[in-house]
């Protein structure tokens, strides 16, 4: 577990009322919290022993002007990157991770995969939303995301300029976190299916101070009670998704086709590499497992023993 997660919240306050809320945006130590009877504060963190993300439970103490974090609630789950000096929180208590792909930006898969490496190491769905349906190149997108389908991730295809309607299902009753690179369209996806999205965008960067919202920090939006309750964490382009926070141990788990083979291999420490006997190995000789699979687990595994070695 990250060592952001680890640590204790700021004690409460010895008196005075405590209000239940949920943050929906962040800029720096700043806070958009939406108290459970629908109305939204700019709060700010007591102390600075943790930091918070969007899809946080939290009790607030009003003050002038807002209000103050007092007490943060345990997470269910915590989606977020790392590398070997520094952590980025995207969004807590999520259910599910929807990956955001689209023909006009090339899709980078090992992008893909570590975002499904991220939901999977917490126990969160993850499907994949192919959007802009109507490109002339979306066949051959789908022909790139079949991998992901064999090993039983869902593809949406969609065009959410369009018909949204195909997405409605996989996110209604969850609680999502919609991750992609810029461009692929998380936004438009998020206006279609929230349309008072643009609105809530608006008033959360008025009160934050930030000024024209371009999804900078990650937000969070109610889904419509129609979709059965839940929300949607709309969050930053991104070009990279470290996983150093991830034990070494939990990494081999989280590839799918990888569990049959785990604990077959002759020797019990078996680093899946040139050791004799590897049962995943010979899954990669007979054409079960994809090679590039199991490189990018060797440097995965890298990763978070390199992050380790300069923690300590």
């Amino acid at each position: 577990m990250s060592r952001t997660a680890q640590r204790e919240a700021p004690a409460a306050p010895a008196s005075g009322v405590l209000l239940d809320g949920l943050v929906v945006a962040s800029h720096r130590r700043h806070f958009a919290v939406r108290l459970d009877d629908g109305e939204s504060l700019e709060c700010v963190l007591k102390g600075r022993s943790m930091t918070l993300a969007c899809g946080d439970r939290v009790r607030i103490a009003r003050m002038a002007g807002g209000g103050s974090i007092e007490e943060v609630a345990p997470r269910s789950t915590l989606f977020y990157r790392s590398d070997a000096f520094k952590e980025k929180l995207i969004a807590a208590n999520v259910t599910q991770v929807v990956g955001v792909v689209a023909p006009d930006l090339s899709v980078d898969e090992e992008l893909v995969t570590r975002w499904i490496v991220a939901a999977e190491v917490h126990d969160c769905r993850f499907v994949l939303a192919a959007n802009k349906s109507d490109k002339p190149d979306f066949d051959a997108l789908l022909a790139r995301l079949a991998p992901y389908a064999a090993l039983g991730y869902t593809v949406v295809p969609l065009s959410a300029k369009r018909d949204v309607s195909p997405i409605l299902p996989w996110l209604a009753g969850q609680r999502s976190v919609l991750i992609g690179q810029s461009g692929m369209g998380k936004s438009t996806i998020l206006n279609a299916v929230t349309p008072s999205a643009g609105a809530k965008t608006a008033e959360i960067s008025e009160a934050l101070a930030t000024g024209r919202h371009t999804t900078t920090h990650s937000t969070l939006y109610p889904l419509p009670d129609v979709l059965g309750g839940g929300w949607v964490v709309d969050s930053p382009g991104m070009k990279a998704f470290g996983l150093a926070h991830v034990a070494p141990d939990a990494l081999e788990h989280a590839f799918p086709e990888l569990r049959p083979l785990i604990g077959h291999c002759r020797f019990r420490d078996c680093r899946h590499d040139r050791e004799p006997g590897c049962a995943v190995q010979a899954a990669v000789e007979r054409g079960a497992v994809a090679p590039h699979r199991v490189a990018l687990l060797h440097a995965l595994i890298a990763d978070s023993k390199a992050a380790r070695v300069r923690g300590r």
